[in-house]
């Protein structure tokens, strides 16, 4: 363990340096694919899943009305953004500045809301089968009904969470009349434990950190077998669920008039964790648009789990704990010490690259959002914010065709859902950042 600090870019990840580290090996997509030994029909399962559903979802949460019932978020352009970091950051960004504002996905508001939900409706549907008071051909309004939620009341199920994904399960979970328990971490923002509270749901603290939050909740499920425990760590049907996300972005980006091409590359930044969510809309991503989307993953300086695996090779073998970090952070969702062991061994040939971000550019990129486009989201949201200048002037990237035109799309993760005085205190935070930061 002690050679890997002869590691330039895991020696700055332990003093808590801003890293930023691409994949050299360019393994053709349709490989990486094959080599990840994850079936594609996944993505065709939980795609149908959520259009099942999509009757009983909009009955119950009238707000995805929009879309018929079937959970989705905009995607919005951020020109002004775009030329207040050109000047702070002295150079231009080739293509154009765009954000995928999962922070307004309904339910849940966060990039975790699709898996999360996913793997709960994927559990329901489940039991009521297997109960025989549901059909695949019934209309799934059903399970608002008094005898569907009675059986559903016989089960439970159990996550362990640092808020966001929490929140997803915790919400979808109890409206379908499911006994429902998040563990939280010591990091989880005290607002999100009140409204699962205030939805029904049972919340237990801990004192530790994720991985601490997953284990308790791992154990108490295991000695239960009436309830079902969502593995953030180790979980397909999350992740079937965040890579559906990628083919509604295609719809989206061809209704944009946005080309993905040869000569018009998707370069794609997100937020990352444990990596279940990014690795998720990764694969995804992949199988829509091949070679022509590239992927990085964005964490906290202070907590560089995925980054640190796969730059390793051991995976959820080693922490950010074993570099000596803390592992606290301002972005709470992302306060992941020890990685997901299925995206790190399963998806490393098919991220394009890793970068770490500080808390600090974080919150000033909160404030510098704010002001400049209107968007109020919480500090995990803005952590992809400044990659794009990274890979653009880099070397390693002079080589992709078109970067020139490329389009630029920074995943979000929560926001709309954070209480007015949190988003406050976020703001000012950020402002006085932005004060401070003498280089970007």
């Amino acid at each position: 363990m002690q050679g890997i600090f002869e590691d330039p870019v895991i020696a700055a990840m332990a003093a808590g340096k801003e890293t930023t580290w691409f994949r050299q090996s360019r393994t053709p997509t349709a490989q990486a694919l094959s080599n990840s030994g994850l079936d594609p029909a996944l993505i065709d399962d939980a795609s149908d899943r959520f259009q099942r559903f999509a009757p009983w979802i909009l009955r119950e949460f009238p707000e995805t009305g929009i879309n018929h019932g079937i959970l989705e978020s905009p995607v919005h352009g951020l020109p002004r953004l775009q030329t207040e970091l050109d000047t702070r950051l002295g150079r231009a960004l080739g293509g154009k500045l765009w954000l995928k504002r999962d922070d307004l996905l309904p339910v849940a508001g966060s990039i975790k809301a699709r898996g999360g939900i996913h793997e709960v409706l994927q559990v329901a549907e489940r039991f009521a089968l297997e109960a025989g008071v549901i059909s695949p051909d019934d209309d799934y309004t059903r399970f608002a009904d008094q005898d569907v939620q009675a059986v559903l009341g016989r089960y439970g199920i159990m996550v362990g969470s640092t808020g966001n994904l929490g929140l997803s399960i915790g919400i979808t979970a109890a409206r379908l009349g499911l006994r429902t328990t998040v563990h939280m971490s010591a990091d989880a923002r005290d607002w999100k434990k009140q409204l699962l509270r205030s939805h029904g749901v049972t919340v237990v603290e801990h004192q530790g950190d994720f991985s601490q939050a997953v284990d308790a909740g791992r154990a108490e499920a295991a000695a239960d077998s009436t309830v079902h425990f969502v593995d953030d760590e180790n979980s397909l049907p999350l992740f079937a669920g965040y890579a559906v996300a990628a083919r509604r972005l295609e719809g989206q980006l061809r209704g944009l008039g946005i080309t993905v091409d040869g000569q018009h590359p998707l370069m794609v930044y997100l937020p990352c964790g444990v990596g279940g969510s990014p690795g998720g809309v990764t694969f995804g991503l992949k199988h829509v648009f091949g070679d022509n989307v590239h992927c990085y993953f964005a964490e906290p300086a202070n907590c560089p789990a995925v980054t640190l695996g796969v730059r390793t090779g051991l995976h959820e073998k080693i922490s950010a704990f074993d570099l000596g970090l803390d592992g606290k952070t301002t972005a709470d969702g992302l306060a992941v010490a020890r990685p997901s062991e299925l995206v790190g061994r399963a998806l490393a040939d098919v991220i394009d690259g890793y970068c770490t971000v500080t808390d600090e550019k974080m919150q000033a990129l909160t404030a510098l959002l704010d002001s400049c486009e209107g968007i109020r989201v919480e500090p995990s949201a803005t952590a992809g914010l400044l990659l794009p200048w990274r890979v653009f002037g880099h070397p390693d990237f002079a080589e992709i065709p078109g970067l020139v035109n490329a389009t630029h799309l920074v995943w979000c993760t929560g926001g709309s859902m954070v209480p007015e005085d949190e988003m406050a205190r976020y703001l000012a935070q950020g402002q006085q950042e932005l004060g401070r930061i003498g280089s970007w």
